[in-house]
């Protein structure tokens, strides 16, 4: 990518900063609700990919006390060619998340998930380019995130867990050692153990400070062990969160992830959750709406199937000292590619808030 396009992003960028870009706002409103969300609870969301983005979408309308704590391991599409190109971190998810964070976030979206289909930026979103373009001007990947923060006026902020280039390694049932996040995608059912290169990675210091002013820490959801466990793989910040005594509710996907989670029910997130933890989470939520036989027939034709908990379930997850939160929590999209299912924010954000209130009397 020529620096002729870094320079027409670094351009876009100055606009924002100096106001030249807006968002229609209303002083008396704004603070008003200012006031009632700055009086919220502190929350430290961990995962990265949709999942992730899509809870903060929801919790940013009860509190912008929100750290959103986001994995680094990104290879595909525009992300994994700007770090294989420009050695920077994967800005994908890291941008998913600041938009979903952010005021305007319909009209942000829109903006920064623009993605060029044609010449040397083809398969490149704006919101990509326009982070390589801070980064580059920083000389920083936290830096050029915590601007990005700042810029967007953000309820809350976003970090990546780390600065440091790391790699997802793993190992089969068979033997066989898997490198990277696509192949452990690949091979996410038949994993025996999951790792970091290098192994003595450190998090961000505000990472690990995050958790002393958290009052609850949500886990996922997302892809188990490409978005969510990749951040509890970095010892420092594990050990933090084991001895956090703050209540730790794990969200659990509403489907299986073909290949990656084939055939695995809410147990098994569960176990593997916990292991990389180092301790089981207080509560897990776990969709109990009834999804539409036409989408579960669609998704099964790729290998997905719904996690729903049974009784066997229930009893062996109460004897690990969690918690089933059942509720419904399904959005569904319909689109020109199809329906597809999401959580949805509002339903989630409301069950974590009625449980944190709970829990808190």
């Amino acid at each position: 990518m020529s620096y002729f396009f870094l320079g027409v992003f670094t351009t876009l960028l100055i606009l924002f900063m100096f106001g030249r870009i807006k968002f229609k706002s209303t002083p008396i409103i704004e603070r008003a609700i200012n006031k009632r969300l700055s009086n919220g609870p502190y929350i430290l969301a961990i995962g990265g990919g949709t999942g992730l983005s899509t809870l903060l979408r929801g919790i940013k309308a009860f509190t912008r006390n929100i750290t959103a704590v986001v994995a680094v391991t990104d290879e595909g599409g525009s992300s994994g060619r700007i770090r294989n190109e420009w050695g920077m971190l994967p800005p994908g998810d890291v941008r998913n998340c600041i938009v979903a964070l952010a005021e305007n976030d319909n009209e942000l979206k829109k903006i920064l998930d623009f993605r060029f289909d044609r010449g040397e930026l083809s398969g490149h979103s704006l919101g990509n380019l326009l982070l390589l373009a801070v980064t580059e001007m920083c000389g920083d990947f936290s830096l050029a995130v915590e601007k990005m923060n700042h810029l967007l006026s953000i309820r809350g902020r976003v970090l990546p867990v780390t600065t440091e280039g790391i790699t997802l390694m793993g190992k089969t049932k068979d033997g066989e050692q898997v490198k990277g996040e696509l192949d452990i995608s690949k091979h996410g059912a038949s994993l025996q153990e999951i790792w970091l290169e290098p192994v003595n990675a450190k998090p961000l210091p505000e990472v690990v400070s995050a958790v002393d002013d958290a009052d609850v820490i949500l886990l996922g959801p997302g892809s188990l062990f490409t978005s969510v466990i990749p951040n509890l793989l970095l010892p420092d910040f594990a050990d933090k969160l084991k001895d956090s005594t703050v209540p730790k509710i794990y969200i659990c996907n509403l489907m299986t992830q073909p290949e990656e989670t084939q055939d695995m029910n809410v147990v098994q997130h569960l176990e593997w959750l916990s292991a990389a933890l180092g301790c089981v989470p207080d509560f897990v939520i776990v969709n109990s709406e009834q999804i539409p036989d036409d989408i579960i027939q669609a998704y099964k034709q790729d290998g997905a199937t719904p996690l729903y908990l049974d009784y066997h379930q229930r009893e062996i997850i109460k004897n690990m000292g969690c918690i089933c939160v059942e509720a419904p929590t399904v959005l569904i999209m319909n689109t020109e590619k199809g329906r597809f299912l999401r959580h949805d924010p509002q339903k989630l954000a409301s069950i974590i808030f009625k449980l944190f209130r709970k829990i808190d009397e």
